[in-house]
């Protein structure tokens, strides 16, 4: 089965949540600085989001770069990590709105850990569809930033209830650590080629 379809799609998709993301920021009534104020939880939780259903995009692109073939279950997992992302507009806006309180900042993490297993869930779909000795197997078999992102939610839920500027901060920590691109996968495409 190709893969084209599938990457067409999940732009599509990562395109539409990104659309729905600006378009839930609401301007201020006045034209003055101060109004801005009131808005900057709103801004902050949108960067944030912003940033990382930037990272699934890249990360998704690499990853399928890689992919040689899928198989209808690769399709349902690709459904399922869809799936999370679409909710990040919700609990973004729920966050903004409600000024960083607890259950929307948990609700947010919540959102983000799914996030993470769904695309775990997908990496191990794709590397039953590969030879151990493919690219995309030697690239992704090491998953220590997934366990490390998953533990820092874990951790960043539990303290929500303590201080939810901290499970921001751990939510921004994450982030950091995907950033930047995951260059494993073009170290073997580039090594697979020579």
């Amino acid at each position: 089965m190709g893969k084209n379809r599938l990457e067409a799609f999940s732009d599509g998709v990562i395109a539409i949540i990104i659309t729905i993301m600006v378009l839930e920021m609401k301007a201020p009534s006045t034209a003055d600085l101060d109004a801005l104020e009131p808005l900057l939880p709103a801004f902050l939780s949108y960067v944030l989001s912003f940033i990382y259903v930037g990272i699934y995009w890249n990360n998704h692109h690499h990853v399928f770069h890689a992919v040689q073939r899928v198989s209808g279950t690769t399709l349902w997992a690709n459904l399922h990590l869809l799936f999370w992302l679409s909710l990040i507009p919700f609990v973004t806006r729920w966050v903004g709105e409600s000024h960083f309180a607890t259950i929307p900042v948990v609700a947010y993490g919540l959102v983000l850990l799914l996030c993470a297993i769904a695309w775990e869930i997908e990496r191990r779909v794709l590397l039953r569809c590969h030879d151990t000795d493919s690219p995309l197997t030697k690239a992704m078999s090491d998953n220590r930033k997934e366990w490390v992102s998953a533990g820092l939610y874990a951790l960043a839920l539990g303290l929500a209830f303590v201080h939810t500027w901290i499970a921001f901060a751990l939510y921004c920590v994450v982030a950091l650590i995907w950033v930047i691109p995951d260059r494993r996968i073009e170290r073997e495409i580039g090594s697979a080629k020579e």
